[in-house]
């Protein structure tokens, strides 16, 4: 079982670039290395027969394929109810500078 030392959380947050309390090392020390020790575990687990899987709901391919619509109108007559148009699309105030 990996057991981190002190030595190993200071590398760590020195990494992170994380300033922590003495009191948080010890912490650290403690859950950091219970979470190398489950992985450890799952590294020892048999793979081998089991199929690769993207999503474990049961979900099917809920797409639908594009169907244009014709509501009567075009595109030109609607940009008629907005304050400002430029090159035939709406003109807003620049959000950006």
């Amino acid at each position: 079982m990996a057991k981190l030392n002190r030595e190993d959380v200071l590398k760590l947050a020195q990494l992170a670039r994380l300033d922590i309390t003495e009191a948080e090392i010890v912490e650290y020390q403690d859950e950091l290395s219970k979470i190398l020790a489950y992985v450890e575990k799952l590294q020892n687990v048999d793979t081998n027969n089991l199929q690769p899987t993207n999503q474990v709901g049961g979900l099917i391919n809920i797409s639908r394929d594009d169907e244009v619509k014709d509501y009567g109108y075009a595109a030109k007559d609607l940009l008629n109810n907005v304050p400002a148009v430029k090159d035939d699309q709406i003109q807003v105030p620049r959000m950006v500078d």
